[in-house]
């Protein structure tokens, strides 16, 4: 017998059926609000715990590509599972595989060491599902975008009418600085740009992401305190403008990521003003000391760049992503990456509402600005200072126990907060091969052996142990046991080369 339908037509059944079908879909990614209360609240007291226990951890852990693979691998469920058991094992087998970056002893690379409130910002932005990226959109976020970068422009020295916008890190902020160099000079086909051999790789990419040949990326040497050679910028200009090349940026260094150098700005200014060039400042490491009265004076010259591009989540204790980039005339900005689109027309909205699409090369961008805007409103400026201070102050102190000590020699002097030495017995001629085996294997068992973490570089051939100081929480307790572990590992490499003999 047929299946009654109490005297429905099948139109009408199959209708009530695809409703309940649509009514189930609407929940299945969805949770009660005790559900997200819940699991929020477990999440907080993990990452809270992850903080509190970070003195008892390593500052650094990690395993195999197979090993994660055997955990982690596998096809996606297709019934879910529950929310509570998915974010323990999160906590548990992922996120531990990792650099502690903000453990008190990590001085590798550049450190990043978050504030709370800027943390719970990246939440609550996420939470609230914010695109900045336009003023229809996201007049909110926009407008608090714009006095977060107002508070960057009057702490760089920048005038009036200067402006920028929030990217993910220095290698985006400087793309697009690139590119607005590129449009301001007009586009010209045989495109030069210049740069310290002491630059981020970020330069160089940025150069050939904007159409910049390989023949046109000059690396300009360095002196013996890893600053630009502002003789040998001036001749090469001089020579490929002979050439029939065109010059469009100079990119200058406000603390290099190797040794903190900063390169002669004032000069570079002169430089790039007389010949119509456009100066670029990398800052992304050491921008943010501007906010101290020492770092303003070590600073001096970069208010007269064309750009600056500097890290929130670097040197101002913010959560990953905080780039940001300022130009002196927002309007270069503009000029360079504002692109009419029909689907965007509703977004010309209102008088001298800035759509900070029009200012990068990302249309949806998540909300960065909060974080910045948080952490000061929570703790002020007085504490930023100081915490930016101490990490100066460390470093300096670690330099004057690197200088009494035996074993140990300093490669450069101290610039911002990275201290560049390397174990050098002061009684013993081991050659600089021989220095460079003992340097590798005491970087080694600090990495594997050691509580703290720090990374090498080479300095005009040298190889170099590094340490960057500028995690608000590290005291001098963390550097003084990290250089003598340095030491004790140095003595004993020493000591095995002398059995081996």
């Amino acid at each position: 017998m047929p299946h009654s339908t109490g005297g429905l037509g099948p139109e009408q059944e199959f209708s009530d059926q695809d409703s309940a079908s649509r009514a189930g879909a609407h929940r299945e990614l969805l949770m009660t609000p005790e559900q997200m209360l819940a699991l929020a609240q477990r999440a907080a007291e993990l990452l809270i715990e992850r903080t509190e226990g970070l003195s008892e951890e390593k500052a650094w852990d990690g395993d195999f590509q197979q090993a994660l693979q055997n955990q982690l691998a596998g096809d996606p469920p297709e019934n879910g599972r529950p929310a509570a058991e998915v974010l323990e094992q999160a906590a548990k087998a992922v996120l531990p595989f990792a650099a502690r970056l903000d453990h008190a002893r990590f001085f590798g690379f550049i450190p990043s060491s978050p504030t709370w409130p800027g943390v719970l910002a990246d939440f609550m932005a996420a939470g609230y599902n914010v695109n900045a990226c336009t003023w229809l959109v996201a007049s909110g976020p926009s407008a608090l975008e714009l006095v977060v970068i107002d508070w960057l422009r009057r702490w760089l020295g920048y005038p009036d009418g200067a402006g920028g916008l929030f990217t993910s890190g220095g290698s985006a902020a400087s793309l697009d600085a690139f590119v607005a160099a590129r449009e301001a000079a007009g586009h010209p086909e045989r495109a030069t740009v210049y740069m310290s051999d002491q630059s981020h790789s970020a330069h160089v990419r940025a150069a050939r992401i904007i159409g910049i040949r390989p023949e046109g990326i000059r690396m300009i040497p360095s002196d013996d305190r890893f600053r630009l050679d502002m003789e040998a910028l001036a001749q090469v200009v001089r020579e490929d403008r002979d050439a029939g090349f065109s010059p469009i940026t100079v990119c200058a260094n406000a603390g290099t990521a190797s040794t903190g150098a900063i390169d002669p700005l004032e000069a570079m200014a002169d430089f790039c003003a007389a010949e119509k060039i456009w100066l670029h400042v990398d800052a992304a490491y050491g921008g943010f000391a501007a906010v101290t009265e020492e770092g303003r004076k070590l600073l001096h010259g970069i208010e007269r760049a064309d750009s600056i591009g500097l890290d929130a989540h670097k040197w101002f204790f913010q959560p990953y992503e905080a780039g940001c980039l300022l130009v002196r005339d927002s309007r270069t900005l503009e000029n360079a990456f504002r692109v009419g689109h029909d689907i965007l027309q509703d977004t010309v909205w209102g008088k001298n509402h800035p759509n900070i699409a029009d200012r990068g090369s990302q249309l949806s961008r998540s909300f960065r600005a909060l974080k910045v805007w948080m952490s000061v409103q929570t703790f002020g400026m007085a504490a930023f200072r100081r915490a930016v201070s101490k990490g100066m102050d460390l470093a300096a102190r670690a330099e004057a126990y690197v200088l009494e000590s035996e074993m140990l020699e300093l490669l450069t002097p101290v610039s911002l907060s990275i201290v560049c030495l390397r174990v050098k017995p002061g009684r013993i001629d081991l050659g600089e091969e021989t220095l460079d085996e003992v340097n590798r294997t005491v970087l080694a068992r600090i990495f594997w052996e050691d509580q703290g973490f720090l990374s090498s570089t080479l300095l005009k051939g040298r190889f170099s142990l590094r340490l960057c100081i500028i995690n608000h929480n590290t005291n001098w307790d963390d550097v003084r046991d990290t250089l003598e572990s340095i030491e004790r590992y140095g003595t004993e490499a020493c000591a095995s080369l002398a059995d081996g003999e």
